[in-house]
């Protein structure tokens, strides 16, 4: 069991690689930041993260890497990327590419395809998660509300086994998964996670799932182990709360929960429509924890 104070040195390194993964850093600089010797900041950093330092550092570098690949019209060579990410070589570069992706960066610039792109999860917001208290009270803030439409579209989902939501998904099939689904470059939208309604859910899976959504249409690759459903055309009630510090995640979700669970659709000529999943968006502290759920006009 770690305290909270060694808990909270892993995310002040965490923090300060997320804003310097582009300088390069030293083991003795990091542990200067966790207030911590440099061996004892290696071991803790591995325990709390489940990955190495320096591996942590040249994911992020190659995940960048990668999507600037995807997304930049006027292409680099890859040596240019070798030098701008901080690897020794253009052949350094390309084997941790292809160890970390399973394609060549010079055939993924080429021709983008599904990869795991690497995700980072602050060890604080984890902790605060599984030590919370049933004592703990909600601050009562504002919920922002509207209605959106969504076309029929298709989405790309993994399934799990039983999972009801995030963290018993992530301990079936992995926290890989946004990573891959963060790739795909047909997604219309960023992933969520979705509850699936009964009539999506196969036997022996998950109602809780991760997925992304590509237009009808779509034709291109669906990972290995992912499956493609087809999303009916139907009307949303979007649910956003205020935004929050990173480490409070879980509070804000649970305070977005608590207005739902009393909310009223009724009230504004709405009710609620079980035959559409019900989305979460990742939780980003500046923007506020984001939710849908189906709703259709009462009649």
């Amino acid at each position: 069991m770690h305290h909270i104070s060694q808990v909270e040195a892993i995310q002040r390194v965490q923090d300060y690689i997320e804003t310097h993964w582009k300088e390069e850093m030293t083991l003795h600089q990091l542990a200067r930041i966790s207030k911590y010797s440099p061996s004892h900041t290696e071991r803790l950093f591995k325990e709390l993260t489940q990955v190495n330092l320096f591996t942590y550092i040249r994911q992020i570098r190659l995940t960048e890497a990668a999507k600037e690949m995807r997304f930049q019209e006027t292409k680099k060579t890859i040596l240019d990327y070798s030098l701008d990410y901080l690897f020794d070589s253009h052949e350094g570069f390309t084997r941790a590419f292809s160890k970390a992706f399973g394609v060549s960066p010079k055939r993924y610039q080429t021709n983008p395809i599904p990869i795991p792109y690497f995700r980072t999860f602050g060890v604080k917001g984890y902790y605060d998660f599984m030590h919370r208290t049933k004592e703990k009270r909600m601050n009562t803030k504002t919920v922002f509300v509207q209605v959106m439409e969504r076309p029929i579209r298709k989405a790309i989902i993994k399934r799990g086994i039983q999972a009801k939501e995030y963290f018993a998904y992530c301990e079936e099939v992995g926290c890989d998964v946004w990573g891959i689904l963060e790739s795909i470059p047909e997604a219309l939208f960023e992933p969520a996670g979705f509850w699936l309604p009964k009539h999506l859910i196969l036997p022996h899976t998950s109602e809780y799932v991760q997925g992304v959504e590509v237009p009808i249409d779509f034709v291109g690759i669906v990972p290995e182990g992912f499956d493609l459903i087809t999303l009916d055309q139907g009307l949303y009630m979007v649910f956003q709360g205020e935004p929050y510090p990173d480490e409070s995640f879980m509070d804000a979700i649970g305070e977005v929960w608590q207005h739902i669970a009393s909310f009223d659709p009724k009230l504004y000529g709405y009710e609620w429509d079980l035959s559409h999943p019900r989305f979460q968006l990742e939780p980003r502290g500046y923007r506020g924890y984001i939710e849908s759920r189906g709703v259709k006009k009462l009649s």
